[in-house]
């Protein structure tokens, strides 16, 4: 079993429009919804991918509700969610069908009590020696020490768990130093993590702070990794236009998904690459494309090499 953590879950809402205009009313011309946050994207797709994945983090109110009755119809995916008193957000995603542009906007957390991140960590603690790899996903609700992460790797590695770790600003800065087995920065998450703008110098960096692995994204451009096996830059092999919502997350599954199938370094890398590709070409939030995947997996380009022995 996989366990993905989302401390700030989120319902996803898609809202297409012919044309997205600023100071004008417009016509929806279709609505989805997905459970959503970091984690839970990862877990979808990795649950797509015929892995069985468990979800914690926190749920809570009516949109709460709705999340977890839609993860209900996910097969191979186990709720175990912690509630709170507090309403799960919601993310509200516009898609311009003419562009193919899409503007994001994200509704704070709720903010989360001692009592409720005590009752998760000991959810948390009971799932671990049930599970192959943890992935925790995405921002800190408020309430939610800064240093949760760190604190949650520690617990995965006593566990002997491998831990990836996919988050930004002060809770990446922690949780590094917790020494997780892989991050997956965005090229800013990582400068600001390091101070450094070059990618190759900017990942050797966040190793040297205590990530075993360091896969960066590179937004049009692809994929780095340094590993202790080597390294390595995957790209996709044209241009992908669409719905960026939950491209990155699918990347994590594809590495994540790589991680616990024992597969090299290369063939993770395309498999991440493939899926956020494929995500982007999706018509709903947090979904991916699976014919697109399929055949982009054939036509990731990567390039690198493995370390010397």
């Amino acid at each position: 079993m996989i366990l993905t953590v989302t401390l700030n879950t989120a319902l996803d809402i898609t809202y297409r429009v012919r044309a997205l205009r600023p100071h004008t009313s417009h016509r929806v011309t279709e609505v989805t919804e997905r459970p959503g946050g970091k984690g839970l994207n990862v877990a979808r797709v990795l649950a797509a991918l015929g892995h069985e994945v468990t979800v914690t983090g926190f749920t809570g109110g009516a949109t709460g509700r709705v999340v977890q009755d839609r993860l209900t119809t996910t097969p191979g995916l186990v709720d175990a969610l912690v509630p709170i008193s507090g309403p799960t957000r919601r993310t509200i995603a516009v898609v311009d069908e003419q562009t193919g542009d899409t503007t994001q906007l994200n509704e704070p957390g709720p903010v989360i009590t001692p009592a409720e991140w005590s009752a998760f960590q000991e959810a948390y603690e009971d799932l671990l020696p049930s599970a192959s790899a943890v992935a925790l996903c995405g921002s800190l609700p408020p309430g939610v020490p800064v240093g949760a992460y760190a604190g949650l790797i520690r617990d995965a590695r006593a566990a002997g768990v491998p831990v990836l770790l996919d988050t930004s600003g002060e809770p990446l800065r922690r949780g590094v130093a917790a020494r997780p087995d892989l991050i997956k920065p965005n090229a800013d998450e990582l400068a600001e993590l390091t101070g450094s703008h070059e990618p190759f110098r900017a990942t050797q960096d966040a190793r040297r702070r205590g990530a075993h692995a360091v896969v960066a994204s590179l937004g049009p451009e692809g994929l780095l990794a340094v590993t202790p096996e080597g390294r390595w830059r995957a790209a996709p092999p044209a241009p992908v236009h669409g719905n960026p919502t939950g491209a990155g997350d699918s990347a994590v599954a594809g590495l994540l998904s790589g991680l616990v199938e024992h597969l090299p370094w290369p063939d993770r890398l395309v498999r991440a690459i493939a899926l956020s590709a494929a995500t982007v070409m999706a018509p709903a939030a947090g979904e991916f494309d699976r014919r697109a995947y399929e055949e982009l997996v054939g036509r990731v380009a990567v390039t690198g090499e493995v370390s010397a022995a």
